[in-house]
C-alpha cells in the first residue's frame, strides 16, 4: 500500500498511533490534511489506514461492527474481520490495510488475512512506513516516550517519503501494566 504513513509504537505505559494526512492521486497532491488514524469502539481501540480511503472507512465500519459483536476482544474481532475480508466477494476488492490498538495488543490487518502483532511494541505500513519504523526502532530504546517517538519518526519519513507529509494526526491510549 502507498501514499500514507501510519505508525503504533507501546512503550512506557501508553499506546500511539500517528499518520499524516497526505492524499495523492497518481503524482499531485489532492489534500494535506485527510484524517487516517481514528478512535473506534467508543474510544477504546485506536487505528489508522493505509490505502484507498473509501475501502478503508468500509473497513473501519465493519471493524465497529465486529467489536460491537464481541466487546473488549480486539483480537477476536480482528480475526472474524479478517476472515470476512478474505471471504467476501466485495471486501476482497477493497485495497487497505489497518493497524489497531487497545490497551492489551496492538495489531497490523490486511486483506492477505493477516492478523499481526508487532515485534518490540513498534509497526508502521504505508508508503513511508518502513522510513518511519527504522527511525522508531532507533529511536525507542532512548528516553523518548511512545509519542515523542511517533512524532519524531514520523517527521522523518516526511523529509523521505514524496507521499508522506507533516501534518500529523496522534492518538494514543493508556495501555495496562506488563
Amino acid at each position: 500500500m502507498h501514499a500514507t504513513t501510519i505508525l503504533m509504537v507501546r512503550k512506557g505505559g501508553k499506546v500511539v498511533i500517528g499518520g499524516d494526512g497526505q492524499v495523492s492521486l497518481g503524482q499531485t497532491i489532492v489534500k494535506g490534511n485527510a484524517r487516517k488514524v481514528r478512535r473506534l469502539a467508543k474510544g477504546a481501540v485506536i487505528g489508522g489506514f493505509a490505502g484507498a480511503t473509501a475501502d478503508a472507512f468500509t473497513l473501519f465500519e465493519r471493524l465497529e461492527a465486529k467489536l460491537d459483536q464481541y466487546p473488549g476482544q480486539l483480537t477476536r474481532a480482528c480475526v472474524e474481520l479478517t476472515k470476512d475480508w478474505r471471504t467476501d466477494r466485495y471486501l476482497r476488492r477493497l485495497e487497505a490495510m489497518m493497524l489497531v490498538a487497545d490497551k492489551d495488543v496492538s495489531l497490523l490487518l490486511s486483506g492477505a488475512g493477516d492478523v499481526l502483532e508487532p515485534e518490540g511494541g513498534v509497526m508502521a505500513i504505508g508508503s513511508g512506513g518502513n522510513y518511519a519504523l527504522a527511525a522508531a526502532r532507533a529511536l525507542e530504546d532512548g528516553e523518548h516516550d511512545a509519542e515523542a517517538i511517533v512524532l519524531k519518526a514520523l517527521g522523518i519519513a516526511a523529509e523521505i517519503c514524496v507521499y508522506t507529509n507533516g501534518n500529523l494526526v496522534i492518538e494514543q491510549l493508556e495501555i495496562s501494566a506488563s
